[in-house]
């Protein structure tokens, strides 16, 4: 039997909860360090997650990319690459808890470049913004949200690193997401409302993700989580 809205809401904010106590521990244990493999790092943090929370599964690839790595969107594959002792490194996990996903994204600055430092700061306070336009329009569209998000990036002097800044989030498997399927991401192509219910009748749910980069310098950051609770 299906969960109710309410409960649907509060799974989906616990299952972003523990995502976010895994990559406070990941930092904390200082698992993205020089010197380390970008595979290997990755690896660490799926234990990591069994460690806290028993066998977990994840819903879509793990993902640490550093330097010019973390210029690439999802879909690419880059070769793994070791980190180095002024990176930027970024990761972007899917966990699934109890049948519901989260989809989590965080940036690491090792060093002193001040302009990765403020590429980092920036991200969460892109999403912030794009979060209070979302809210103000109660029938923005993904394309509209997009919009929005790139406008915020270019003010900051970033690019957007993907042709989406976000998509639908729920139970495990969600809503079939392809990249034949605009409706299900925040894209320039998505003309419908961002606040629907789904084929099942249930509300959508969605994860904002901003990828921010410098082509010129090779480098960029990535911040994703829930937009809609």
């Amino acid at each position: 039997m299906a969960d109710d809205e309410t409960t649907r809401a509060a799974r989906l904010l616990d299952a972003q909860a523990k995502a976010e106590l895994l990559f406070a521990e990941i930092e904390e244990r200082g698992l993205v360090a020089p010197g380390e493999g970008e595979r290997a790092v990755s690896d660490r943090v799926r234990d990591l997650a069994n460690e806290l929370f028993g066998t977990t599964r994840h819903w879509h690839k793990r993902i640490v990319r550093s330097g010019p790595n973390t210029l690439k969107p999802y879909r690419e594959n880059p070769p793994d690459r070791v980190i180095g002792a002024d990176d930027i490194v970024f990761a972007d996990f899917g966990p699934i808890f109890e049948e519901y996903e989260a989809d989590f994204g965080r940036t690491f600055v090792l060093g002193d470049d001040p302009v990765k430092h403020r590429l980092r700061d920036d991200l969460p306070r892109i999403f912030a913004a794009g979060r209070r336009f979302f809210e103000a329009g109660p029938d923005i569209t993904g394309k509209q949200l997009y919009a929005e998000v790139e406008r915020l990036a270019a003010e900051a002097g970033w690019e957007l690193g993907g042709w989406h800044a976000g998509h639908l989030v729920g139970e495990f498997p969600h809503e079939t997401i392809d990249g034949a399927d605009t409706e299900s991401y925040i894209a320039p192509a998505n003309d419908t409302a961002l606040r629907r219910t789904d084929k099942a009748g249930r509300t959508c749910h969605w994860i904002l993700e901003i990828h921010l980069v410098d082509r010129e310098r090779e480098f960029g950051g990535f911040h994703e989580e829930l937009l809609t609770l």
